[in-house]
């Protein structure tokens, strides 16, 4: 691939329902409003490779006390062995809908750094970098859903990661599959309004 290019991406389906578009309150990027955390992914879409390379430059390029960068990622796709290691991990609903996704990202916070010393930002930072991926993945076509329901144990033996690094979330990432292949309670959050607190109750003083 030419340097500084970046592949051409796969035909998605587009956004369900229009309901799923923020209703913001003020401005807000075209892709900010329209990203969402679907739990229904294309059970047959599979990402080419280098498909996800802007995805990870974007989190890459994320901010960092520092510029420590104390973000690491393990990438599956779907039918690989590791993908089978993170969907063995995976605890309650998320079973049940994640592994429909094309891939599987576990997030992990490098907490101590080599020297020994803890870095207290680095879950702040990892949350940093993992925005950045889901606005890329949102405007290259492809949706994004975060979980935090899963055992880090399990994730930290089967990769053996050694304490320096904590897996903090896991990233479903794929085409949007629909509503009517979810079980009816995650077809009932699939489609139920977004909803967001208000500005007011979000900003504490505002001068």
């Amino acid at each position: 691939m030419r340097a500084g290019s970046r592949p051409a991406v796969s035909p998605v389906r587009s956004l369900p329902v229009s309901s799923r578009i923020a209703q913001t309150t003020a401005p807000v990027l075209d892709t900010l409003a329209q990203r969402w955390s679907p739990r229904a992914f294309d059970a047959e879409h599979a990402f080419p490779e280098g498909a996800l390379r802007s995805v990870f430059e974007a989190a890459r390029w994320a901010p960092s006390a520092n510029n420590t960068q104390p973000w690491r990622f393990i990438v599956a796709r779907r039918g690989s062995e590791s993908y089978a290691r993170i969907e063995q991990a995976l605890l309650g609903f998320n079973r049940e809908w994640a592994v429909s996704a094309a891939a599987l990202i576990v997030n992990i916070a490098e907490v101590i750094d080599p020297e020994g010393k803890p870095r207290k930002w680095a879950e702040y930072d990892l949350g940093q970098a993992v925005a950045h991926l889901t606005v890329q993945a949102h405007a290259d076509g492809y949706y994004t859903h975060q979980m935090g329901g899963f055992d880090r144990e399990a994730i930290s033996a089967a990769f053996d990661l050694d304490e320096r690094l904590l897996p903090v979330s896991i990233t479903a990432i794929g085409a949007i599959g629909t509503p009517e292949q979810l079980s009816e309670v995650l077809r009932e959050r699939e489609t139920a309004p977004r909803t967001r607190l208000s500005l007011e109750e979000l900003v504490i003083v505002r001068d």
